[in-house]
């Protein structure tokens, strides 16, 4: 291990703040983030995020040996000779890739890159995108050549948002480099700190391509058991029952219904779907299962729709609760959130509707989605109570006094006890 290496992790997101802590135990680190507040907030030890260990954040801020630096001001990144940039990689309205944050952190880098230097990134991307979109903009930027005087890899982020289990270094890693000396190098460098061990792909492409089927394959899983839904409901019997049922036999694949979104399974797909309609191949599965699981929230908020009308609740009069807005459970993140959906086709029938999540943050919601969170924990004058994440809080509520009020409760998670639901996924 080389002590003197200088690490520069640029974007201390879900990805970056957990992968610079690690790091700087071992080495000297510089955490970079374009966000002024963000930087501030991490040094007073504050992370929105909770991914973080703040102990660690803590040990690594204050350590004399190795340690962290915190900055949002590039001339700090002037000494480092490795760059990991785990920067966000999301759609735009049309569902195209969107890479102006990996484009432009690979300009930023290029204005100080220097003779030897190596670039990794943890993006997610499409295979072929870090040397052929961002390498030319290094190049560029830097005035130096590819392979000659700098080098790249590529090591896609496996960061589970919420998971306290499956961390950062229990998770084996992907790695690469653009050459077989810097590929060797650079699985060095995180073997130095993944305990779960790494896997050195043959090259970038690969390596790039395997994180985009990982999320590819959950989402056409996901989609596969989410249209059982949508059958079954037309059937009238349960989904978990018939799940319970086929999971007795030892090789079936026990996936759940429900909503899929966040910054991975909702979005990569896209990535591979991008890059292979520009190759001339239009990917069948991959888009049939998108469509699938981009309906759910529209299916869910029919169903309680119905049975509203069944009760002769007088649909615009009626009011609903939505129970979490983060994309998945005991997790503040709110990207891509299909929870929004629910909402909207709520609202597109007039109805009233709140939203409660204690994870999400408001003013992100608010300025991301226009919904103001409510912060009361009343929850006793509603029609219609739609659990659609399971946060661990929501065990706490008291669901059966709330349907003997009269409210329909729906639960898309299959969370609580069938007999305190009107209805699940």
């Amino acid at each position: 291990m080389n002590i003197k290496k200088r690490i520069a992790i640029i974007g201390l997101g879900y990805v970056g703040l957990p992968l610079a802590i690690e790091f700087a135990k071992k080495y000297k680190v510089v955490g970079f983030d374009i966000n002024e507040s963000r930087v501030e907030d991490l040094k007073q030890l504050k992370d929105h995020t909770h991914e973080a260990n703040l102990d660690d954040l803590k040990a690594v801020l204050s350590s004399s040996e190795f340690g962290l630096t915190l900055s949002a001001c590039l001339e700090d990144l002037t000494a480092c000779t490795v760059f990991i940039v785990t920067v966000p990689t999301p759609i735009d309205h049309l569902k195209r890739p969107d890479l102006q944050p990996l484009l432009g952190a690979s300009k930023m880098l290029g204005k100080i890159l220097k003779e030897g230097d190596i670039v990794i990134y943890e993006s997610t991307v499409y295979p072929g995108c870090t040397e052929e979109d961002c390498v030319p903009v290094l190049e560029e930027q830097s005035g130096l050549k590819f392979n000659i005087n700098f080098f790249c890899g590529y090591s896609p982020e496996r960061i589970n948002p919420g998971d306290k289990v499956n961390t950062l270094t229990k998770i084996k890693k992907v790695t690469s480099g653009s050459t077989p000396a810097i590929a060797a190098e650079i699985d060095q460098l995180y073997t130095s700190i993944i305990t779960a061990g790494t896997h050195l792909a043959p090259s970038i492409k690969v390596a790039e391509a395997s994180k985009a089927i990982e999320n590819a394959q959950r989402d056409v899983n996901i989609s596969f058991v989410n249209e059982l839904a949508l059958i079954f409901d037309r059937m009238e019997i349960d989904t978990a029952d018939v799940l319970a049922a086929a999971a007795t036999k030892w090789n079936f694949l026990n996936y759940k219904p429900g909503l899929v979104g966040g910054h991975c399974i909702g979005v990569d797909p896209y990535y591979l779907v991008h890059k292979s309609e520009a190759l001339g191949y239009k990917p069948e599965v991959i888009l049939s299962g998108r469509r699938v699981n981009d309906n759910m929230g529209m299916f869910v908020a029919n169903k309680v729709i119905k049975m509203l009308v069944a009760r002769n609740k007088v649909i615009n009069a009626a009011k609903a609760l939505i129970l979490g807005f983060a994309f998945k459970e005991n997790c503040p993140d709110t990207r891509n959130t299909r929870v929004i959906d629910i909402y909207k086709e709520l609202r597109s029938f007039s109805m009233e509707v709140d939203v409660y999540d204690p994870w999400a943050n408001v003013a992100e919601v608010k300025t991301e989605y226009n919904i103001q969170l409510i912060q009361s924990d009343d929850f006793s004058h509603y029609d219609a109570i739609i659990l659609a994440v399971a946060h661990q809080q929501f065990l706490q509520i008291d669901y059966a006094a709330l349907k003997a009020k009269g409210s329909i409760i729906f639960d898309t998670k299959s969370f609580i006890s069938r007999d305190l639901v009107d209805g699940r996924l």
